[in-house]
């Protein structure tokens, strides 16, 4: 029923929507006397046309990027596809080779767009991928589950896609499986085990500093998250009568989290909008384009999540099975690792990453390390000014000392 009145609520609205955007369309662009009445009526009706959420992934908008001296085309190439996701791969004609990196996006409510910023920085010195997930709505229902085992199965046959020397970074909730599949892969032998491992701000271990985020996932029994957030998919869609975690209900759960910043952002492009203030109008369009474009989650990846990295802490504690193996970190050997945190981090506590150095018990201290970036929020972890110039350069000094 969720998602059935999600889906009406919508329906009735997209007129509404579709009329304030026509009418738009038809005021004119002036400097006279009513200039202002006109940009006032003209942003009210572009606030309406963009009441709505979009399901489906965003352009990176990653056309070319600086490397050396020199602007260098990108472009976007499938280089595996499997049925919840696929490894795109952002080609460079560069003239030496780079080393492989492959960026582990979260599969949390929004596509894996969300990164851009981190993958445009990254793209400056290395040749990178990135774990590109699927809309669950649209996974067509035998294609079979996707659970949290089946996401450590993907990230191992990307990085074999990828090969031998190859890098991997994780961010967020992904953090886990990067380490679990990195332990599976050094126990394995396997030839692709990446070179290093970069965990950044993610849940390895939410013993430590619990967030609002770890309280929500823990005051509740699973099965509240089964009768309340779990819907199906309408039977219009290609994924109909799936199960899933709709992606808008995660949407509404992080806009709780900080709703008054975000309807100041409103108020504030609505103003922009008003006073002809285009440019920064447009740089508050931008993050909304991306962050309500939202993507479901199958319900035992969802459910999976809810319990065995929430709930249980199943890797920190030593019980996380893979295809009915234990896996253990301290099969990790080779490849170096390097966690990140910020220091005001509001989703992912201080200390639950660095956990991940205590379960790599058997690596030698030369190839860990840790760097704590002070006065970042979660998001500044891996976008913006700080990402860039701060923990960039770090991230990139580990993977050049292991190439």
């Amino acid at each position: 029923m969720l998602y059935a009145a999600y889906q009406g609520l919508d329906d009735i609205i997209a007129p509404w929507r579709t009329s304030a955007m026509m009418a738009l369309a038809q005021i004119p662009r002036s400097d006279g006397p009513f200039a202002a009445l006109l940009r006032g009526n003209a942003a009210l009706l572009e606030m309406i046309g963009r009441f709505r959420l979009t399901h489906e992934r965003p352009s990176f908008g990653i056309k070319s990027v600086r490397v050396a001296n020199r602007d260098v085309p990108v472009t976007e190439e499938v280089a595996l596809d499997m049925p919840f996701g696929q490894l795109l791969h952002f080609r460079k004609d560069v003239d030496t080779p780079q080393p492989r990196v492959l960026v582990t996006a979260p599969l949390s409510g929004h596509f894996a767009t969300l990164l851009a910023g981190t993958v445009k920085t990254l793209l400056q010195d290395h040749d990178v991928y990135i774990t590109d997930w699927k809309n669950a709505r649209d996974v067509p229902r035998d294609a079979g589950p996707f659970g949290v085992e089946d996401y450590v199965s993907y990230l191992i046959r990307f990085m074999e896609e990828i090969g031998p020397g190859g890098h991997i970074l994780a961010v967020c909730q992904p953090c886990v499986q990067a380490l679990a599949a990195v332990a599976v892969m050094s126990e394995d032998r396997n030839p692709a085990t990446p070179l290093t491992m970069t965990l950044m701000a993610g849940p390895v271990d939410v013993r430590e500093s619990p967030t609002a985020v770890n309280e929500l996932a823990n005051e509740k029994p699973l099965d509240w998250f089964e009768r309340n957030v779990i819907s199906t998919v309408p039977l219009r869609h290609p994924g109909g009568g799936r199960r899933v975690y709709p992606g808008f209900v995660q949407l509404t759960a992080f806009m709780a989290m900080n709703m008054d910043r975000h309807k100041d952002q409103h108020r504030r492009m609505f103003d922009h909008l008003a006073a002809g203030e285009m440019k920064e109008a447009n740089r508050i369009k931008e993050f909304y384009d991306e962050y309500f474009a939202v993507l479901d989650l199958t319900e035992e990846f969802y459910i999976e999540t809810i319990e065995r990295i929430f709930q249980k802490a199943e890797l920190a504690t030593g019980a996380f099975t893979y295809r009915g193996r234990r896996v253990d970190p301290s099969h990790i050997r080779r490849t170096a690792l390097l966690t990140v945190e910020g220091g005001r981090d509001d989703i992912c506590g201080l200390g639950q990453t660095t956990a991940a150095h205590d379960l790599c018990s058997t690596l030698r201290p030369h190839l860990k390390r840790h760097h704590l970036q002070a006065n970042v929020g979660h998001y500044g972890v891996f976008n913006g000014r700080r990402w860039e110039n701060e923990i960039y350069p770090v991230v990139r000094n580990m993977i050049l000392a292991m190439e």
